[in-house]
């Protein structure tokens, strides 16, 4: 009886933060309106890039210390707290936006706590997974964890298209999205009394050191944390600047998001239950096989730009190549790494996301106002051949060895 009672607990404490989780997610889904935003009050793709880099300063800042914070609060009390953050970005974006304030510094600063908010969420709480669950069952946790905050992440900029046809002006989103994270950081906060209650959690030592970092990166698990930036680099773009490039070939971007995000989270759920860590011998090749779907995906973007089919189609096979690599690579990433340094592995390797996924859009932006979409989109397909061949030399090195 008591061994059920804890597995109810142990489904009720993930279901919580999932939920959780969901609910943030749309808050940062949400950021991908920012260029939206300021294309309605005057403004440029290179000042919306500018605004969605801020948020790597906010992340390399609060996230290098976020083991620090880990291991002063607790895991799961940290990533509640980070939602604080979260709601205050878009509370300084409505604002922005509903007092038609002039573009500044209130938006950059706003682009920093967006940075500081997801980017510790993001990057502890698959520390919290991983310490909940047996080594054996990470890569299916990490799957169904990905879903929930895929979900969350493609219902963001959906919200602000049923808003925009509701008559609705752009900033109303971003207050749906404060409201989310405000509700997602409660959630949190109780998943965090749970853990504490039942003693499923307890402080570990996660903070990132020169040392961890050289032991980390001597090891095969630095392929997939090189190759993780690289993908955030593009997923960040091509996101952020979805509706310029939906525009720009007259789509509807909500098909996007649509497609991308049903086909991510279906892989992934429909995959959770077959994957297992122990499982490489099919899963490691599977990185060449989607990092080339990533690679296809891009070159229908860029030459397949006359009907709206080949756009759903082009973001169905984006979401298939890209949301199962991403829970593929962060599998390999805690196997590989040396069994001490795990946690400070996860963390380095959630940093080299947000570094291409927040850093990347600044340079995205300025191709765009140079060269046009296509100029964006011919930079991500480099870095996404570049990907792939940094997966080969990864797996070829792990077999050697």
């Amino acid at each position: 009886m008591n061994k059920r009672a804890s597995v109810a607990r142990s489904r009720g404490n993930f279901l919580l933060l999932f939920l959780g989780g969901y609910l943030l997610a749309i808050a940062y889904g949400v950021s991908f309106l920012i260029p939206m935003l300021v294309a309605d009050r005057g403004g440029d793709e290179a000042f919306a890039g500018a605004i969605i880099s801020m948020a790597t300063i906010g992340t390399l800042t609060f996230v290098t210390f976020s083991g620090h914070l880990a291991d002063r609060l607790g895991l799961s009390r940290s990533v509640a707290f980070s939602a604080f953050f979260l709601t205050l970005s878009m509370a300084g974006f409505f604002v922005n936006g509903a007092l038609a304030l002039p573009l500044g510094v209130d938006l950059l600063v706003s682009g920093f706590l967006l940075g500081v908010g997801w980017g510790v969420f993001y990057v502890l709480i698959p520390l919290v997974v991983a310490v909940l669950v047996k080594p054996t069952q990470r890569i299916r946790f990490f799957a169904l964890l990905s879903g929930s905050l895929m979900a969350g992440i493609g219902t963001g900029p959906l919200v602000g298209r049923v808003l925009n046809l509701l008559s609705l002006p752009i900033e109303s989103a971003f207050l749906v999205a404060c409201l989310c994270s405000l509700m997602g950081g409660v959630i949190c906060f109780c998943a965090d009394r749970n853990l504490r209650r039942g003693r499923n959690v307890v402080p570990q030592v996660t903070r990132i050191s020169v040392r961890s970092v050289g032991r980390v990166f001597r090891s095969t698990a630095l392929y997939p944390i090189v190759m993780v930036g690289l993908g955030g680099c593009i997923f960040g773009s091509l996101s952020s600047f979805q509706t310029v490039y939906a525009e720009s070939f007259g789509f509807d971007y909500s098909l996007y998001f649509i497609g991308f995000t049903l086909t991510s989270i279906g892989s992934r759920m429909l995959l959770a239950g077959y994957w297992t860590d122990n499982s490489s011998s099919f899963v490691l090749p599977s990185v060449i096989l989607l990092t080339s779907l990533i690679v296809l995906s891009l070159l229908m973007f860029i030459t397949l730009t006359e009907n709206v089919l080949w756009y759903v189609v082009s973001s169905i096979v984006w979401g298939i190549g890209y949301g199962l690599n991403y829970v593929v690579i962060k599998g390999w990433t805690a196997n590989d790494a040396p069994d001490e340094w795990m946690q400070q592995a996860l963390l380095l390797f959630g940093l080299s996301y947000f570094l291409g996924v927040f850093g990347f859009p600044f340079v995205a932006g300025v191709l765009i106002v140079w060269g046009g979409i296509l100029a964006m989109l011919y930079g991500l397909l480099l870095l996404a051949l570049l990907n792939v061949c940094v997966g080969i030399a990864g797996i070829a090195l792990r077999r050697a060895r």
